[in-house]
C-alpha cells in the first residue's frame, strides 16, 4: 500500500522516541513524518509550530463573509465585518448588501452609478420576503444589482402609456393605394 508523505523530514519511531527534542529542533518548525514498520504512523510538530497552525485554523474558522476577493482587486483596509448569515437563507427585513456593493456589482458586469437607495432596497426585500425563496448572500446581492439595473433603466426613460386613451385612426391614403 502506498502512502503520500507530506514532508521531506522522515524518521523511524525508535529514533524519534530516543531523542525527539533534537529531531523537532532540526526540522526548524516543519512537520516530521514518523514511521513505524515502514509505514507512516504520525506527524510530529514542535509546540511553536502547533500554536501557529491552531491560530491560523481559528482565524479561518470565523470568516467575516462568504465572499472572498483577490487581494489585487481590493486594496482598501477592511472595515469591521458585517454579520452575514452563512449558507442559504430567506430574505428578511433588515438584510443589507455589503459595504462595497457597487464595486461587486461592477465585477458582475452591472455598472451602478449611484448607491442603492433605501426605497430600492425596501422594495427588493419586500418582494423577496413574500416569495420565500432561499439564496446565499452573494446571490441575493446579484439579484439586487440586476433588479436595480432594470428598474433604473426603465424608470425615467420612457413615458407611461395611458391605457384608457383611444388612438386616432389615420385617414390619409398612401400614394399608390386606391381609396
Amino acid at each position: 500500500m502506498s502512502s503520500r508523505i507530506l514532508t521531506p523530514d522522515v524518521i523511524g519511531i525508535d529514533a524519534f522516541m530516543h531523542n525527539y527534542a533534537s529531531v523537532l529542533a532540526q526540522a526548524e518548525g516543519q512537520a516530521v513524518a514518523v514511521f513505524a514498520n515502514n509505514a507512516p504512523a504520525f506527524y510530529a510538530l514542535s509546540p511553536a509550530r502547533l500554536a501557529q497552525l491552531l491560530a491560523l485554523e481559528a482565524k479561518l474558522a470565523r470568516p467575516g463573509s462568504d465572499v472572498t476577493l483577490d487581494e489585487r482587486l481590493y486594496e482598501e483596509p477592511a472595515s469591521a465585518p458585517v454579520a452575514v448569515p452563512m449558507g442559504k437563507f430567506a430574505m428578511y427585513p433588515d438584510w443589507q448588501p455589503d459595504a462595497d456593493f457597487q464595486r461587486l456589482a461592477a465585477l458582475w458586469g452591472i455598472a451602478l452609478t449611484q448607491p442603492v437607495t433605501a426605497e430600492e432596497l425596501a422594495a427588493f426585500t419586500a418582494y423577496w420576503q413574500a416569495e420565500g425563496r432561499v439564496f446565499h448572500h452573494v446571490q441575493w446581492q446579484q439579484k439586487l444589482a440586476r433588479s436595480v439595473q432594470i428598474s433604473r433603466a426603465s424608470g425615467g426613460s420612457a413615458t407611461k402609456r395611458d391605457i384608457n386613451s383611444l388612438s386616432e385612426p389615420d385617414d390619409q391614403i398612401p400614394p399608390g393605394f386606391r381609396g
